[in-house]
């Protein structure tokens, strides 16, 4: 359980920092070196490598649009889609296509997951799931669109798949 919420709460922080301008680095201090021993995570060309239902093992909510993939560690990725359809229509169909209620993560804003595979700590970083996310909650007017011009402009439901890694079986 407390996977799946480190999971969810890496699609928030993620789809969050998404819209944001990354922080500049403070001075280096004398006697320091000047580059960062490891380099921030950096998200993958939106336009390139667009995932397939056969590269996540589950399908894409008709309509979907892929916005960016992270590098989630130990050769996993989250991928981030944006959809016009409201939380409950997604969970209701995920809950459909995979024969599995899933659990509510959290209440408010919600956000409820699905796990697609079985967690195995020594090859993975994080459990093969589905997890929802509703960017409307509070009267947010949704997740902004990171395409500049593109039509939606915004948002309401944002779905992260993590697959499981490449070679490990369901």
């Amino acid at each position: 359980m407390w996977l799946r919420a480190l999971a969810a709460l890496v699609l928030i922080s993620s789809v969050t920092a998404a819209g944001q301008a990354p922080r500049p680095l403070p001075p280096p201090r004398p006697g320091t070196p000047t580059t960062p021993s490891t380099p921030p995570a950096k998200p993958a060309n939106p336009a390139g490598n667009i995932p397939t239902e056969a590269t996540l093992g589950v399908p894409i909510y008709p309509n979907s649009q892929f916005l960016v993939s992270y590098d989630a560690g130990q050769r996993q990725r989250f991928y981030l889609f944006g959809s016009q359809a409201s939380f409950t229509e997604l969970v209701a169909y995920y809950r459909t296509v995979l024969k599995e209620r899933g659990d509510l993560l959290f209440e408010q804003p919600p956000t409820h997951t699905f796990e697609i595979g079985r967690f195995r700590e020594e090859t993975m970083a994080f459990p093969p799931s589905v997890t929802i996310k509703d960017y409307k909650f509070g009267g947010s007017e949704g997740y902004l669109n990171p395409k500049p011009g593109a039509t939606p402009p915004r948002f309401p439901t944002i779905i992260q798949f993590v697959p499981p890694p490449p070679g490990a079986t369901k």
